[in-house]
C-alpha cells in the first residue's frame, strides 16, 4: 500500500498555491484543521519536512519543492482524467476523425486544430491524410466524421465547397528547363521527367515520361533534388521558392492552376454532434490564404490543359 494519497499531495500544492492553510481549506470545501492534519500525516509518513513558516505563509522547503514538483503531473494527469469520466457520463464527444487531402495547406490545417484542442481539450482528433485517388468505399472514409476532399459528394456524405489550392510548375534553380529562353513550351516539358503523386494506375500524361511517388512531401523533395520537374501546391513550396531552391517555370499558357477541395461531413440521420459543428466552422473561418507575392499574376490557362491533380 502507498503510505501518501493524491488528496495529501493536491492539499499541499493549494496551500502553496494560495498562501495559506485558511484559504486552501476554503477552495476544497474543507475545515482548516482537516487540511492540517493530512499535511501532518503527509510529512510524517514520509518523514522529511515538506512546508516550513515564513511570516504568514506556508512555503516549500528544498526537498518539499523537489518533491511536489515530480507529483504535480500525477495531479494534472489525475484531473484529466475525472474530467474525461465527466465527458463520458455526458455522452460528450471523445473522439473525432477527421481526414484531408494531403494538398490541403498544413500551416491552416494546424492553426484550425489547435484552435480546436483549446475549445475542446477531451476532444482526441484523429487525423488522416489521404490523396485524390483514394477510393470511395475506402475504410477511412466510411469512419471520418470530417472530410476535406476534391469530391464535393462521396458515398459517406455530401459537402460544400472550402477552398481553391493553387498549383504551380516549379523546377530547380539549376534544372535545364530553367536555363531555357522563356516561354517554356510544352515540348521542352516532354523531355523531362514530371514528378507526380501515384494515382494506383498506370497511366502517362500524352505518352510524358511521369515518375510517380506516394506522397506529396516525397515529390517536392525529388524536385528539389532536381529529379524532374512537377506541379505542386504553392503553399508547400513557398519556402523553397522565397529562398530560390525551386522557381517557377515561365510557361506559356499560365503560371497557376487551381484544384477545388470540399467540405464534406459524414452523412447521418441525427445532425453533427456540437464538437463537428464548431470544426467544421473553423474550417470554414480559416479563409482562402493569399497567394505568396514572388508569384507572378497568372495568365489564362486554354480549355483542355491539363490539370494540376492529373500531374499528380
Amino acid at each position: 500500500m502507498h503510505k501518501t494519497t493524491l488528496e495529501q499531495w493536491a492539499l499541499l500544492e493549494r496551500v502553496v498555491a494560495l498562501g495559506s492553510f485558511a484559504r486552501a481549506a476554503e477552495e476544497a470545501h474543507r475545515s482548516q484543521s482537516s487540511v492540517s492534519y493530512n499535511l501532518s500525516l503527509l510529512q510524517e509518513r514520509l518523514d522529511i519536512t515538506l512546508l516550513r513558516p515564513e511570516g504568514r505563509r506556508a512555503v516549500l522547503t528544498a526537498e518539499g519543492e523537489l518533491l511536489l514538483a515530480q507529483v504535480k503531473p500525477l495531479l494534472q494527469a489525475f484531473s484529466r482524467l475525472e474530467t474525461r469520466a465527466a465527458t463520458l457520463r455526458d455522452g460528450a464527444r471523445v473522439q473525432l476523425d477527421v481526414v484531408v487531402d494531403s494538398i490541403f495547406p498544413r500551416a491552416r490545417l494546424f492553426a484550425i486544430l489547435r484552435d480546436f484542442q483549446q475549445q475542446y481539450p477531451q476532444t482526441q482528433v484523429r487525423l488522416s491524410e489521404v490523396l485524390e485517388s483514394i477510393e470511395d468505399d475506402a475504410p477511412v472514409l466510411a469512419e471520418a466524421d470530417v472530410m476535406v476532399l476534391t469530391k464535393r459528394q462521396q458515398a459517406s456524405g455530401r459537402g460544400e465547397w472550402l477552398v481553391n489550392v493553387d498549383f504551380v510548375a516549379v523546377a530547380h534553380r539549376d534544372h535545364p528547363l530553367l536555363q531555357l529562353p522563356a516561354p517554356v513550351e510544352e515540348e521542352s516539358l516532354r523531355q523531362w521527367p514530371l514528378i507526380r503523386i501515384a494515382t494506383g494506375d498506370r497511366e502517362t500524361l500524352s505518352g510524358q515520361d511521369a515518375w510517380a511517388f506516394s506522397t506529396l512531401d516525397a515529390a517536392v523533395e525529388a524536385v528539389a533534388a532536381q529529379v524532374g520537374y512537377g506541379w505542386l501546391p504553392e503553399e508547400r513550396v513557398a519556402a523553397l521558392l522565397e529562398r530560390g531552391e525551386l522557381k517557377i517555370l515561365p510557361l506559356r499558357h499560365g503560371v497557376r492552376r487551381a484544384t477545388p477541395l470540399h467540405l464534406v461531413v459524414r452523412r447521418s440521420p441525427a445532425p453533427p454532434d456540437e464538437a463537428v459543428e464548431r470544426l467544421l466552422a473553423l474550417f470554414k473561418a480559416s479563409g482562402p490564404q493569399p497567394a505568396p507575392e514572388h508569384t507572378p499574376k497568372p495568365t489564362t490557362t486554354p480549355t483542355g490543359s491539363c490539370s494540376p491533380r492529373a500531374s499528380r
